[in-house]
């Protein structure tokens, strides 16, 4: 067997698309999961992927818009070569406005994402029109802004996964040993283990549940984010909705406040009230302690390296993650914010 030049621990988003990035470069990836592809925080049902506020600038907030803004593209390399759709589409957002207060607050904002976004998206405030797919809101207005897009976390990652083993990737369901350098990108449990290997906190699981629904004609609408809700239209003619964000939990199955997420959603927009339930998920998210990415050697392991984090921007920044992360293990290039480093 040929050897491998890079080992990828986790076939969740960052460890997929790291492989990904790594094949592009020309290097012989082999990526190992222990359980199966999206066993993690990957294969939950929401896919938004939406930019931070554009305002208070910071190295999380910049390299997150560039992972979105080159999303299309790299995504559309990925079908290219799977022949299969990830439910990738930059449909937009809005977002309620509540009184004069959240009005003033967007419009500022809105001067911000001109300077900040460069031109390449906008974030606007808008009146509401009164169609079925808009939010109440009670000053007859919202924030839209184009750079949100959304994504299928499942039909993504087995889009993923059919381009790589095309590259000729080999992926393990499983154990193997490691070759060459290795990249832990293993989600909640990666956090633990690391944690515990330096003797600190840099992160932890948090449960998260969310839902889908069934409802037809209403695939290329914007997504909305109403109260902390998400609703996101997918091209499939589902709608997902979520998430809960729970520090404590007794186990993993989605229960009583996924019912909520799901009344919630049908209370905010009436045209979800008696569309269908199709799939429920919960699972752990990994939550560095810095609540960015953890990007980096993993001390005190020459030659390991990790990329885990992104507590609810994973899809939305992992194009950039595994840009860096393969920058650094495969070249010995390292761009890395300080913030980032594990």
């Amino acid at each position: 067997m040929t050897r491998v030049d890079l080992t990828i621990r986790g076939g969740g988003i960052f460890g997929l698309s790291t492989a990904w990035e790594a094949t592009l470069r020309g290097a012989r990836v082999r990526v190992v999961e222990s359980a199966y592809i999206g066993a993690g925080a990957s294969g939950g049902l929401v896919g938004a992927l939406t930019p931070h506020t554009p305002e208070g600038w910071n190295p999380v907030k910049a390299f997150q818009l560039a992972s979105l803004l080159r999303s299309a593209e790299w995504w559309a390399g990925v079908e290219a070569v799977s022949r299969l759709s990830a439910g990738y589409a930059r449909i937009g957002r809005l977002q309620p406005l509540a009184d004069q207060a959240a009005v003033t607050l967007a419009q500022t904002r809105a001067e911000g994402a001109a300077q900040l976004w460069q031109g390449h998206a906008a974030w606007q405030v808008i009146p509401a029109t009164g169609a079925d797919w808009e939010p109440a809101t009670p000053v007859g207005l919202m924030i839209h802004d184009t750079l949100s897009a959304r994504i299928n976390p499942r039909m993504a990652l087995a889009s993923l996964a059919a381009a790589l083993q095309v590259k000729g990737v080999q992926i393990v369901l499983g154990d193997t040993p490691d070759e060459g350098a290795v990249i832990w990108a293993t989600g909640a449990a990666g956090l633990a283990a690391l944690s515990q290997d330096l003797n600190q906190t840099v992160g932890r699981g948090v449960k998260g549940q969310a839902a889908l629904l069934r409802l037809a004609g209403y695939e290329t609408r914007p997504q909305l984010f109403i109260d902390g809700l998400h609703i996101v239209p997918h091209a499939d003619g589902t709608i997902a909705i979520g998430s809960t964000t729970e520090n404590q939990w007794t186990d993993l199955a989605t229960d009583a406040q996924c019912d909520a997420l799901i009344e919630r959603a049908r209370k905010a927009l009436p045209v979800l009230q008696d569309a269908p339930e199709v799939a429920r998920w919960a699972g752990l998210r990994p939550r560095a302690a810095s609540r960015g990415p953890l990007i980096g050697a993993w001390p005190k392991r020459a030659g390991h390296y990790v990329a885990n984090g992104g507590f609810k921007i994973g899809f939305g920044t992992a194009i950039e993650t595994a840009r860096l992360i393969c920058d650094l293990a495969l070249d010995g290039k390292d761009t890395i914010p300080d913030s980032f480093r594990p």
